[in-house]
């Protein structure tokens, strides 16, 4: 079949070379036409579920909201885990699903399941609706809105009427949430005591506003042959025209609203959240698009339509987008991966003219490069992938290995190219029957390597879950690359080697060979043969230095996937629940002004409380800043001190600091914003809350741990009207009527819109704010009895001071309080074995707790496991397919020898950089396994075909080892040193994940290639020693059946 294959590219030559033009045309054309992200989608597939909840206390929204939802989609098909959160007047419930299931189909599930519980909720609760269909790296852009003289009930107009449908419009665009400035709303402000003084009651308020601001139909008329519509336009924006209306009639005067309200323009009370941008007052607009759109192409038509808004905003509006822009950390990630890419082809350039000393032979070697990476594109493309730091990340650590078959190819042709032109003009043979022999001699190694290469890759595969969806495109990107520069290695490149190589030299007419090739070969024969003069203590110091490898290998660090250099860093700041919206933006602005301090901070934006209908609900209590920064003189981690130093002197306040995506991946993975999460599942909330401070004080003293919180649901202060029933009776007052009375006086309804222009405003009936300001006010609020009688609500009702949670959190429907913490100078793995060990050693849970792990660390250890059995099963293939090779177990068992001297260089690199094992670096020690046979394959196949030719023992070891010294430095250094830039740069944003598995086959690699050639070719001799019996002897003289 290979033979074929070779033959059949000989002898259509011109076919060959037109199908590789071809393909390198298409492969450009659809690089620059696919979509470039940073990361894979990475979403479970998650529906969120939120419900406004007016004025309900977190306790009222969790039974008689939240409840029935959860109850609801519980049992839904495919549904992994429920979680929710229930704070004041709002319940949030995210529904996670199997990471296979269609996003569509779990939307529609849900809705089926909330349109039967939507049924059983209280009257005065807003309509269950379906949060957008986003990711976790949805999240685009934050544009901020700042203005000198406009004021902040203008600006959040302006964002909410102009900005918001503007970006909606935009294709890809998923949701924009606004947060901050004043919401605009018509008010009618009763006061008790005028009601009072005209005998008016709040049914007869009631009656006159609801509905007051809508025309009413005339239906039509006819006259001169035309129809004219007849509209009754009651409806007005003007104030005064609405405090006009008639209420009633007092002894022949008219009542009307003004006489007993304030109706007026003001800002919606009570407030939801705030904003600011370098400590000055913002209206902040979040924008997040839908799957599977391209970042930068959205960002890009995002702030052209901010540009065209621009134009016709006051002049005094800014908008800014510096804040956050996911598209700066896509651009340098992927710029950085890059020159990754380009400096790693520039290294195998370096190599190949070193050894080959042949422009054309590097030619014909380096073709494979781009083919094979357009290849892999237009594969990925099919595949409806993106392009992403991760596929680049694959390319970039394969670039190495794609010249290696081209290496092997080239090699063998040109060595036989140059033995043809040593023989007389008579006996040379045409240059095609050559080639053809010269290519066939190496085609089932080159086939078999890239068959290990890719089995040893398989293990990705069987990943789940974020990690899975996260390297799978690494994994394709790598095989896909690699079986195509197998393929370039059998067709294009024997085409190439035939045209380009058949060409005259001066002199005598035979090629010289690479100075290098010829210097190392010299010194190689020397040691080698020094080895084989003691192979016992060679061997020996071998095992031990793989003995002393194996034992570091266990004390190496664990950690999920290595830190992201993002550019950027979250901070929440939470303080006290119950705390009023001004003294949190009053901790919020302490914190920005503390920020803006450090020099690399250039610029900050404050999100305190949460926007309407936002999934991510934030009580007034917790403020998130996003703070963009640029390294100059100190390094992240110094900058992160820093800013842990600067935020630990705010009173008062517990500090978290993440990045924008570290921190939505821990959210993901286990519903906090933490790599640690100690999950305490429990009844009463105040006992839990005990139990939570309990283990804080425990585990503060842990090496490493960073960012120490339990979550603040403990009592907030409240206000009971609690109505005396008897007493009601007594006065004729129904509940209904009670219940409205507490609630149009307290929080207010809406009672009608106002339209102004095409936007629409509520109209809202309350109390003023002198009128219900204190507890004591409220007692003397008037209620109408069902005389039409005024009286204090002191009568009918107790009004006391209480408290109540802030917030209640549940998962798969139990409560739950979370003491989070990250990990800082030391890995996760370690710091939550210690906190396991504290916990489990002095906490004792009440009957019914549980405690749960959650976190990073959980996904490390189910990966690992994971990988461990696949890596264990890719090694039997690698086995079987050697076994297939060289039809001797025992010949199979030598090449896999290269496995542990792999593993040597592998652990050193590790210790010598990081000191922790990360997914990304067990999959680099899999994919080494593969890459390091290779080495030991070309060595024993030619020692086999040298021995079939009629050569010794010895002789075969030392001639087989000199002819594929070339190869196998060539290919061993080309994947090594090609893999320099990603393992020194591995800080950068985009190299992070890369970065571990660079090291450790780069460090693999040397040491298996250095080892691999004196090794190997000791354990070939001690297999077939016996075979040969003793008359074979060395070049020195000595018995080559030494008893070394």
């Amino acid at each position: 079949m290979l033979n074929k294959i070779i033959q059949f590219s000989l002898n259509n030559r011109l076919l060959i070379l037109v199908a590789a033009a071809l393909l390198m045309v298409a492969g450009v054309y659809v690089m620059n036409r696919t979509e470039v992200d940073v990361f894979p989608d990475l979403n479970a597939p998650t529906v969120v579920v939120m419900t406004e909840a007016g004025g309900m206390a977190a306790e009222e929204v969790e039974q008689l909201v939240t409840f029935p939802i959860e109850t609801a989609v519980n049992g839904a098909t495919g549904v992994r885990r429920v979680r929710s959160s229930s704070t004041t007047g709002f319940s949030v419930v995210w529904v996670e699903f199997d990471w296979d299931m269609d996003i569509y189909l779990a939307r529609q599930i849900v809705s089926e399941k909330i349109a039967m519980a939507a049924e059983e909720l209280p009257d005065n609760v807003g309509n269950p609706t379906l949060g957008p269909q986003s990711s976790i790296l949805g999240e685009l852009l934050i544009v901020g809105m700042t203005a000198d003289s406009t004021s902040m009930l203008d600006l959040r107009t302006i964002a909410d009427w102009t900005i918001r449908p503007r970006l909606l419009s935009t294709g890809g665009v998923a949701q924009v949430a606004v947060l901050g400035g004043d919401i605009k709303e018509y008010q009618v402000l009763i006061h008790p005591e005028k009601m009072k003084y005209y005998g008016v009651t709040l049914g007869e308020i009631m009656a006159v506003t609801r509905g007051m601001n809508q025309n009413t139909n005339g239906g039509v008329i006819y006259e001169y042959g035309n129809e004219y519509i007849v509209r009754g336009v009651v409806s007005t924006e003007d104030v005064r025209e609405m405090a006009r209306s008639v209420i009633k009639t007092v002894g022949g005067a008219p009542v009307t609203l003004e006489d007993v309200a304030d109706v007026r323009i003001g800002a919606q009370q009570p407030k939801l959240g705030l904003a600011s941008e370098k400590g000055k007052p913002a209206v902040l607009v979040t924008v997040t698009k839908q799957p599977e759109t391209g970042t930068l192409e959205l960002t890009a038509k995002i702030e052209e339509a901010l540009k065209d808004v621009q134009k016709n905003l006051p002049p005094d509006v800014k908008l800014s987008t510096d804040t956050f822009r996911q598209a700066r950390f896509i651009e340098s990630s992927i710029s950085n991966v890059k020159s990754s890419l380009y400096e790693g082809a520039i290294f195998v350039v370096i190599v190949l003219i070193l050894f080959l000393a042949n422009v054309r032979t590097t030619i014909i070697s380096l073709i494979t490069l781009p083919l094979s990476i357009l290849i892999s594109i237009l594969t990925l493309n099919w595949l409806g992938m993106t392009i992403n730091t991760m596929s680049l990340g694959g390319l970039a650590i394969a670039i190495g290995s794609l010249v290696d078959d081209a290496i092997v190819d080239v090699e063998n042709v040109w060595k036989h190219i140059r033995a043809n032109k040593a023989l007389p003009k008579d006996r040379r043979r045409p240059i095609l029957d050559v080639v053809f022999d010269a290519s066939r001699e190496v085609r089932m190694p080159i086939l078999n390597s890239t068959l290990i290469i890719v089995v040893s890759f398989v293990p990705l595969f069987f990943l789940s879950g974020m990690e899975g969806r996260m390297l799978a495109p690494l994994g394709v990107a790598f095989i896909t690359a690699l079986f195509a520069s197998t393929l370039v290695a059998l067709t294009l490149t024997p085409v190439l080697c035939s045209y380009m190589l058949d060409y005259k030299v001066k002199g005598d007419g035979i090629p010289k060979e690479a100075f290098l090739a010829v210097w190392l070969r010299k010194y190689y024969k020397s040691a080698l043969e020094w080895v084989m003069r003691h192979k016992k203590s060679v061997v020996g110091a071998t095992i031990a230095l793989f003995c002393v490898a194996l034992g570091m290998f266990f004390t190496l660090g664990h950690s999920f996937l290595p830190a992201f250099n993002e550019g950027s860093f979250t901070i929440n700041v939470s303080s006290l629940p119950g705390i009023s919206l001004e003294e949190s933006d009053k901790i919020g602005r302490q914190a920005e002004e503390l920020l803006l301090s450090v020099p690399e901070i250039y610029t900050v934006a404050r999100k305190t409380g949460r926007a309407e209908l936002d999934e991510h609900a934030l009580g007034v209590n917790v403020s998130e800043i996003e703070a963009p920064f640029e390294l100059k003189d100190r390094s992240h981690k110094e900058v992160l001190a820093e800013v842990r130093e600067k935020l630990s002197t705010i009173s008062g306040a517990n500090i978290e600091i993440g990045q924008p995506i570290s921190h939505r991946i821990d959210a993901m993975l286990s519903g906090t914003q933490a790599g640690i999460a100690i999950k305490l599942f429990g009844d009463d909330l105040n006992r839990m809350f005990t139990i939570g401070n309990q283990i804080k004080t425990l585990i503060s003293g842990v090496d490493g741990i960073a960012d120490l919180n339990v979550e603040q649901q403990i009592e907030r202060p409240e206000i009971k009207i609690i109505p005396k029933r008897e007493m009601l009776a007594r006065y004729g007052i129904s509940m209904p009527a009670f219940s409205e009375f507490v609630t149009v006086n307290m929080a207010g309804e809406t009672v009608s819109q106002v339209y102004e222009q095409g936007k629409a405003f509520n109209l809202v009936v309350r109390a003023a704010e002198s009128e219900r300001g204190s507890m004591e006010r409220i007692k003397d609020l008037m209620i109408d009895d069902a005389y039409g009688n005024k009286l204090p609500l002191s009568y009918v009702a107790d009004v006391v001071s209480s408290t109540g949670p802030n917030t209640i959190n549940r998962e798969n429907v139990k409560r739950k309080v979370v003491i989070s913490a990250n990990a800082a100078g030391r890995d996760i793995g370690s710091v939550v074995d210690d906190i396991r060990k504290i916990v489990d050693e002095n906490i004792e849970l009440p009957e019914g707790y549980h405690i749960e792990y959650g976190g990073q660390f959980e996904s490390e250890r189910a990966a690992s496991r994971i990988l461990f059995l696949t890596s264990m099963m890719s090694i039997i293939v690698i086995f079987l397919l050697l076994y297939m090779q060289f039809k001797s177990a025992a010949q199979s068992g030598v090449v896999l020898l290269n496995l542990p001297l792999a593993l040597i260089g592998g652990v050193f690199a590790l210790l010598l950089t990081t000191g922790e094992l990360s997914i990304p670096a067990i999959i680099g020690f899999i994919s080494l396994f593969g890459i390091a046979t290779r080495n030991g394959m070309l060595l024993i196949s030619h020692y086999n075909l040298l021995r079939e030719q009629g050569h010794s023992l010895y002789d075969s070891i030392i001639q087989g080892s000199l002819d594929r010294l070339n190869p196998i430095l060539m290919t061993a250094l080309s994947s090594a040193l090609a893999l320099i830039p990603l393992a020194v740069k591995g800080d950068l944003p985009g190299n992070e994940i890369q970065s571990p598995m660079a090291k450790v086959i780069l460090g693999g690699l040397l040491t298996s290639t250095f080892l691999n050639g004196f090794i190997v070719p000791v354990m070939y001799w001690w297999l077939h020693r016996k075979e040969t019996g003793a008359e074979e002897f060395d070049p020195k003289g000595n018995l080559s059946q030494d008893k070394s």
